[in-house]
């Protein structure tokens, strides 16, 4: 009864606002929803029971607008989503032969910017390569959707500072980096399966020879006597082997192809081909922060990426092998 009497009370009171407004000028009826929210709010609700100080205040919205800046050493910049597509070998211009990871860097966008106001945290999320909407879920579906950018095979979140943020929907290349820079390549290891003490761990195994019968790569006995009793946590037994996120560090860029998106790093990385890794700026060797676009690349009107020629990291003058010699 005492809630049919309230929800009448505030329809009288409604129809008392809207009558009032009809009379009065027009900036008094913008502000008469207002008036009503505020004097529902304030006594037919829980928030009648809070004080003004408890009470969040709304945060304004942020409008984000992304322009070529300089680039502080207190500065993060996001990260890439790249496809390792496999190992060869190179030659440089001195003749030396460089072990080469290629990674392509497949239509990477901006489709999520989280900021301090909202979220917390000053992130962007990025998107790579193309997905088909039936091989998705309704959820992610919907995260596209209410972002406006087409749906992505690989999302990942990178952290980054306030002034390197970018606006949905921002493309980044894989001219972000620049080569010769070190950057810090995060993927899944390749899976071995279930594997031995010897090969999982390195053991020396058991003796060849002298009496030694079927257990020659036995990894011998993991246990005391009555005290413990027992085997202790962490003890380096056969066991899964790979499969686990790793990063290598300080990966060097040897050259970048903007055409094509493609980048050579030296070495390895960690992954099968197919898979992806998430590369960032080197946390170590830290690149010269005025060579590195900031917040990102962003290309000229007139530019056309079909013409650009690859990058090659600069070698210097000095050959190598003469300075060797002498």
């Amino acid at each position: 009864m005492s809630t049919l009497q309230s929800r009448g009370l505030i329809s009288r009171l409604h129809q008392h606002l809207i009558s009032l407004s009809s009379t009065s000028s027009s900036s008094a009826a913008a502000q008469t929803p207002f008036l009503f929210h505020l004097l529902t709010r304030r006594y037919f609700s829980s928030d009648a029971l809070l004080d003004g100080s408890q009470i969040l205040q709304q945060q304004p919205t942020r409008f984000i607008h992304a322009t070529p800046a300089v680039m502080t050493p207190n500065s993060k910049r996001t990260g890439l989503i790249a496809i390792k597509c496999g190992m060869t070998a190179l030659w440089d211009k001195w003749g030396a032969r460089l072990p080469i990871t290629i990674l392509w860097v497949d239509d990477n966008i901006v489709s999520q910017v989280k900021t301090v106001e909202k979220e917390g945290i000053f992130s962007l999320q990025i998107g790579c390569g193309h997905k088909k909407v039936k091989h998705l879920t309704k959820p992610e579906v919907g995260h596209f959707r209410a972002q406006g950018v087409s749906l992505k095979r690989k999302l990942k979140e990178f952290p980054i500072t306030e002034d390197a943020i970018l606006s949905v929907g921002t493309s980044i290349g894989v001219r972000h980096f620049i080569p010769g820079q070190y950057v810090d390549v995060t993927g899944i290891s390749g899976g071995k399966g279930f594997q031995g003490g010897m090969k999982r761990w390195g053991f020396k195994g058991m003796s060849a020879s002298h009496g030694t019968s079927l257990t020659h790569r036995s990894i011998g006995s993991t246990g005391q006597r009555d005290a413990p009793g027992k085997v202790f946590k962490g003890k380096k037994m056969p066991g899964r082997m790979g499969g686990k996120q790793r990063t290598v560090k300080n990966v060097w860029i040897y050259k970048i192809d903007p055409a094509r998106n493609l980048m050579w790093v030296k070495g390895q990385v960690p992954g099968a081909t197919g898979n992806f890794v998430f590369i960032k700026d080197a946390v170590y060797k830290k690149p010269d922060v005025l060579q590195l676009p900031f917040p990102t690349y962003f290309a000229k009107e007139d530019e056309d990426v079909t013409d650009l020629e690859p990058l090659v990291a600069d070698l210097g003058e000095v050959d190598p092998f003469m300075v060797a010699d002498s």
